[in-house]
């Protein structure tokens, strides 16, 4: 055989024995390592220390005076420990008591005259602002901030000054006025003024949060609503009614929850200005449970009423969320 003959043979084996041409066939996909049990803990591990830690700086506080609640437990006790149960001996004690029962009145009063104060004051300046320019509108929110941020014993220390009986700005004012009989007049020795006073200090400082978080919400509602109800000639008070409130109806209810929480667990202004005085006048439920514990020494009935005052709480809390779910029920 020539080699011009063999050549085409060992092309042929070497075509034989060379890959197929055209596409190859992908590689068989390698299985992917599923997470490590340690990878889908980690989120946990990461906030497991604030965890720990918010239960103990809240949880424990709470079972620990519930805890008391239930024992014997006076000056010694605390000195000594050995704490005695004596079952519902301390509830028993409080809710027998007259006391405990003018004070509850004063606490509901105090914290329903407090919302309904914040909440529509609140509104009035929510709505004022989306009426403001530019300019006037960032002055008004710049101080609403700056009250929220003021820390409350600051701004109690104003109020005290501000109603002081001899170098009060109050008093100066109404005397200025012709009001003679405001000369040295004595804000605090009386408790329907102390009352007041707090009052104003309470809804000063809460305005802001419901009035900026009230207009963030006003700024979401199309402005198309209001001018199809202008058209149809309704006045402001009833494009309120039929168009703002309804729409907002549910931010309302939150607002008034939160400020509820908020006015009726105030204790600082409160402590601060009158300690619960004069008199009883300006006592509330944790002005009178720190009074309990902390004066007379009697921290079973301190912490009963503090017990007390969480069930109170919870119970308006749920009245109010309850009555709240079922308008929005009624709604079409």
């Amino acid at each position: 055989m020539t080699a011009a003959s063999q050549a085409p043979a060992r092309r042929h084996d070497h075509d034989r024995d060379a890959p197929a041409s055209g596409p190859s066939a992908p590689p068989a996909a390698q299985p992917r390592p599923g997470p490590s049990r340690l990878t889908g803990l980690w989120p946990y591990l990461l906030v497991a220390p604030t965890l720990v830690g918010t239960a103990y700086l809240l949880l424990y506080p709470l079972i620990r005076s519930v805890v008391i609640s239930f024992q014997h437990f006076r000056t010694g006790e605390l000195i000594r420990g050995g704490a005695e149960f004596v079952g519902l001996e301390n509830y028993l004690e409080v809710l027998g008591g007259a006391e405990f029962w003018a004070v509850v009145r004063r606490t509901l009063l105090w914290t329903a005259v407090n919302v309904t104060l914040i909440m529509v004051i609140s509104t009035a300046v929510a709505l004022m602002i989306t009426r403001l320019g530019r300019g006037m509108r960032l002055a008004v929110m710049g101080g609403l901030v700056l009250t929220w941020a003021t820390p409350a014993l600051a701004a109690t220390t104003v109020f005290q000054w501000l109603f002081q009986s001899r170098l009060g700005v109050v008093n100066r004012l109404l005397t200025g006025l012709g009001l003679e009989s405001f000369q040295d007049y004595t804000w605090f020795a009386d408790g329907t003024s102390t009352f007041v006073i707090l009052v104003a200090l309470v809804v000063w400082q809460s305005v802001p949060f419901a009035a900026l978080t009230l207009y963030a919400a006003l700024t979401t509602i199309p402005a198309e609503l209001y001018e199809a109800a202008r058209i149809d000639g309704a006045t402001g008070r009833q494009v309120f009614a039929s168009v703002t409130f309804p729409i907002l109806r549910p931010l309302f209810g939150l607002i008034t929850s939160l400020e509820v929480i908020w006015v009726f667990k105030c204790f600082t202004q409160i402590w601060a200005i009158s300690r619960g005085g004069p008199g009883e006048a300006t006592t509330t439920l944790p002005v009178y449970a720190f009074q309990v514990a902390q004066s007379l020494h009697k921290y079973d009935l301190g912490s009963a009423i503090s017990t007390l005052t969480v069930l109170i709480l919870v119970v308006l809390l749920i009245t109010h969320l309850r009555r709240m779910l079922r308008h929005e029920g009624e709604q079409p």
